[in-house]
């Protein structure tokens, strides 16, 4: 558990509440964070007041409950906001949010806020794990919205799997850790690299940089401040991104952003070597072969690994063969806290797929993440790098 003293104190929470049952944990909830010296506003949902009322939450607060829209209330709710945690967040009320509803002040408020928004579901196991939730989270994460929980456990209806609200003392846990994440730094590599032979032609690889990118998403869903250096693809990203060409491109910006850096992701299939020289002109076909010299790019990984202080850096190894030998020397050559490797040349997997599968290995472990969306192959990766780098 992180401490919470440096981490809540004074932050401006507002506490949205929807009409669940795990209504009655907010009271607990607003004790706990005022314990922890944030400052607390709740607004309710009309639904939410019929499981607790506004008066007892006053009482705990020590401000007044917003329930009903009024004049510019949302306005000045989100302005104040340094974040909106909905907690319990039902079905109908993650419906509402993933596709801009305003039926409500909460609702309205969530549009109008510049704040991060962190959800707490709340629901039926049947209802959290219908397709259409499913469908609304991973929406809802795409865009920035953090998602704590569920829990699994018995339920009120008498059911028992996923769908409980987390219990106060986790969901404390969980905006500690998030307050402390947005702190942090992430830089990822995504992408090819061209190296030029002459002004139309150059030396690249397969790499759609669809990973990387998913990465960049699913690191900055999870609440770190990201920055992304892209090699050439056609892709667009929500976080920030440098654009550059060549493998030097990339490893002098890797190299001007490096410091501070919590966390450094090395997806780019960066070219290994580069012509020793650049024709000026193009070059014409005159002889049945053309011979090219050519150098060692810079490496990059390499680079922030040594460096005096480095960050955790994880590494990628794309091998048609000898997967695990390849990438566990790899771990140890370049001084790498944690590697994934990938099997390309397999049809539908890694280069210009949709789909991927990862082996990570590190010192003293590993782990494989299953064929799966390289979307969701990258919230899970980021899972993993984030318990290895707090670890």
């Amino acid at each position: 558990m992180i401490k919470s003293d440096s981490l809540l104190k004074n932050k401006q929470i507002l506490l949205g509440i929807t009409g669940g049952i795990a209504a009655y944990k907010s009271a607990d909830l607003v004790r706990r964070l005022i314990e922890q010296q944030a400052q607390v506003q709740v607004v309710m949902t009309e639904m939410a007041t019929k499981f607790i009322t506004p008066l007892t939450l006053e009482a705990l607060s020590g401000k007044s409950v917003y329930v009903v829209q009024d004049a510019m209330a949302h306005i000045e709710l989100a302005r104040w906001a340094d974040m909106v945690l909905i907690a319990p967040a039902t079905a109908n009320f993650l419906a509402n949010l993933t596709y801009g509803h305003a039926h409500d002040l909460l609702s309205t408020l969530c549009l109008a806020t510049a704040a991060p928004i962190c959800v707490a579901p709340a629901m039926n196991q049947q209802m959290w794990h219908a397709a259409i939730t499913q469908e609304n989270c991973q929406k809802l994460q795409q865009r920035g919205i953090t998602i704590f929980g569920p829990a699994i456990g018995s339920q009120a209806c008498g059911d028992v799997g996923a769908g409980r609200m987390l219990e106060v003392v986790d969901l404390i846990d969980s905006l500690q850790l998030f307050f402390h994440k947005t702190t942090q730094k992430v830089l990822i590599t995504a992408g090819p690299t061209r190296e030029h032979i002459d002004p139309v032609r150059f030396i690249s690889n397969r790499s759609s940089g669809k990973m990387g990118y998913a990465i960049a998403e699913a690191a900055s869903a999870a609440g770190y401040e990201v920055t992304l250096i892209s090699g050439p693809v056609c892709l667009s990203s929500s976080t920030a991104t440098i654009s550059v060409n060549s493998a030097q491109d990339m490893y002098e910006a890797v190299m001007a952003q490096i410091k501070n850096t919590d966390i450094f992701i090395s997806t780019a299939a960066v070219a290994d070597y580069r012509p020793v020289k650049q024709a000026e002109q193009k070059l014409k076909k005159t002889a049945v072969t053309l011979q090219l010299n050519l150098e060692p790019t810079p490496d990059i990984l390499a680079s922030v690994s040594n460096l005096e202080n480095p960050p955790f850096t994880v590494g990628f190894a794309a091998e048609t063969n000898n997967l695990v030998e390849y990438a566990k020397k790899k771990l140890v050559a370049k001084k790498l806290d944690m590697i994934a490797a990938n099997q390309v040349g397999i049809e539908g997997l890694g280069f210009d797929s949709e789909d991927n599968a990862l082996s990570l290995f590190w010192q003293d472990g590993g782990l494989e993440l299953a064929r799966a969306n390289k979307k969701i192959l990258a919230k899970q990766l980021i899972d993993v790098i984030i318990e290895r780098f707090n670890s």
